[in-house]
């Protein structure tokens, strides 16, 4: 390793720690409990020409890819030479930024001294609520679904834009929450700059392009020589999902590897639908590049260079390319299952590397409704419990019991949402036998009752849920994942998975996550990993019988 290569990596780990510590100041201070315990966030810092250079590790697919090409439009609303040290431009625009209009993505230009332009900071967070019909696959075209930001300055060095601030705190109906969550997205933007320069400093760089460009072309020929090293080939893939109003529509994939590229083509999916579950090509590009990432060049840091490889296409109007107006709210339960979609593709070409389907989408738990307080008044209130599946078993090892894949998002604790909301939490533990049998189990799901913690007043339940009909599939022999379902207790009301419902006063939610999907024969299993699984309660004696055919020996006196 050459003297000057040694000096780039050096730069390059500082630079990681920079944007590493930007996305840690957004998660300190923001205001939403989806930035400050889940981490639904992105960070990153760009090139002067609008190309990514280095993204935190905190953060979501979802946002961090989806920004990587959203900078570009920002700097033609307004180009380099138009920016001023303390600007900061914001928008939440779904077809330029990070698909729906819940997160707001900021972008701050960072000067040297000389007042010329060193890089551009981003960052992106989901707020509170941004006002429409709130959360949820309810609306039938974006006017529906709440502020709409197109690009615009937010703040200059005299601050923020006072009609800009008038006009976001007059649309949304917790104005100083999401007030707060733009704050801290300018606090993590400044912090990262300040890093920056201080790195820039001490190392005696007058610009960052010299290292840029080096990380940029080096990330580029190994995300080439990862690719090359799979088969050449053409690969079809196809996933139903549940749909809405109970339909099922089809994801349709062909995926071609290409010696040095990949090409994604989305043609033959389904028609986007006057319903919020239709995906913005951005955040469609951002989940294909993940699933690939996954399994093709893990390792290559993500970035321009690297994203260049990958090419997507949808037909415009389908659900994975749909224009304005349509509806877009929750996008993510579409968009969240091309990872699975990817992988069906890449295990015609290597079936031993491919882990099995899962629960995929979040099945967050979107919950409104007001407190009554002891003056006699009433306050609103809306929360998001961010809930899990089970991962699919894995080439090696089982899958993951209730973990957010591919969002990467965290669950946030019942401590955290009783104390934010009046919510009474009565059960949050595994969900056993929801993982399907195979060599590789599949994850487990989860068990979640909750109800207002005032017995006389109701919730407002927005449901946006996968796997509701059709399982995650298991793979190469093993057996698919439990689908999902949610119901009232103690009537025993079943729920639907997509749309607003109301939770009676006195009624409790009971909401049962997928599994994972298992992965080969459950034949295969190793007898000590099943004898595990019974002492842990996570397989019941007889779904193990069922299942794998007989209870390990050496267990049966411990059941």
């Amino acid at each position: 390793m050459s003297e000057q290569t040694l000096r780039w990596q050096l730069m390059w780990t500082r630079l990681l720690a920079v944007v590493e510590e930007q996305a840690q100041t957004l998660v300190r201070t923001a205001f939403g409990t989806a930035t400050r315990e889940a981490g639904d966030l992105s960070a990153g810092v760009f090139l002067p020409d609008g190309r990514m250079l280095a993204q935190a590790v905190t953060g979501t697919p979802g946002h961090v890819n989806a920004m990587a090409g959203s900078v570009a439009h920002f700097l033609r609303e307004f180009p380099a030479e138009t920016m001023r040290a303390g600007d900061a431009y914001l928008s939440n625009d779904p077809w330029l930024c990070t698909g729906h209009l819940f997160d707001m993505t900021l972008v701050s230009p960072v000067f040297d001294a000389g007042g010329r332009l060193l890089a551009l900071f981003a960052s992106t967070l989901h707020v509170v609520d941004i006002g429409g019909i709130g959360p949820g696959p309810d609306a039938s075209e974006i006017f529906h679904e709440g502020l709409f930001i197109p690009i615009l300055r937010y703040a200059s060095a005299a601050g923020v834009d006072r009609g800009v601030r008038a006009l976001i705190r007059a649309n949304v109906r917790y104005p100083d929450e999401v007030e707060g969550d733009l704050a801290a997205l300018r606090a993590c933007n400044e912090v990262g700059a300040r890093r920056l320069a201080a790195m820039l400093a001490e190392f005696g760089e007058a610009a960052l392009e010299p290292l840029g460009g080096f990380i940029i072309e080096r990330s580029r020929r190994a995300m080439e020589q990862a690719i090359a090293a799979w088969p050449r080939g053409v690969y079809r893939h196809r996933l139903q999902m549940d749909g809405f109003d109970g339909q099922t529509l089809s994801l349709q994939a062909e995926l071609r590897l290409l010696g040095e590229r990949i090409e994604v083509d989305y043609a033959g999916s389904a028609a986007a639908l006057p319903r919020g579950i239709n995906v913005p090509l951005p955040y469609t590009e951002a989940y294909t590049s993940f699933g690939l990432r996954c399994l093709i060049g893990a390792g290559v840091p993500n970035n321009a260079g690297s994203l260049a490889a990958i090419r997507v296409e949808a037909p415009s109007g389908s659900i994975l390319n749909a224009p304005p107006p349509h509806a877009v709210n929750a996008r993510h339960v579409t968009g969240q299952l091309l990872p699975d979609l990817m992988f069906g593709c890449l295990r015609q070409a290597r079936p031993e590397a491919v882990p099995a389907e899962g629960a995929a989408s979040l099945w967050n738990i979107n919950l409104a409704g007001q407190r009554r307080l002891e003056d006699g008044g009433r306050r609103r209130f809306a929360i998001t419990s961010f809930s899990t599946g089970g991962t699919g078993g894995r080439p090696r090892q089982d899958g993951l019991s209730t973990t957010a894949f591919p969002s990467g998002v965290r669950n946030v604790s019942i401590e955290i949402l009783e104390a934010s909301a009046p919510l009474l939490f009565w059960r949050k533990e595994y969900r056993p036998d929801s993982g399907g049998a195979g060599r590789q189990r599949g994850g487990l799901g989860q068990v979640i009752e909750v109800q207002h913690a005032q017995e006389d007043e109701p919730l407002l339940l927005a449901a946006s849920w996968e796997r509701w009909v059709h399982a995650p599939r298991g793979a190469e022999g093993g057996a698919d994942g439990a689908t999902g379902s949610a119901r009232l207790l103690p009537s025993g009301e079943a729920l639907r998975g997509k749309g607003r419902q109301t939770i009676p006063a006195g009624q409790r939610l009971q909401v049962l996550t997928p599994g994972g999907a298992g992965l080969g024969p459950a034949a295969e299993r190793d007898p000590a990993a099943l004898a595990a699984d019974l002492r842990a309660g996570l397989v019941s004696p007889a779904a193990a019988r069922a299942a794998y055919g007989a209870i390990p020996q050496h267990n049966k006196e411990d059941l």
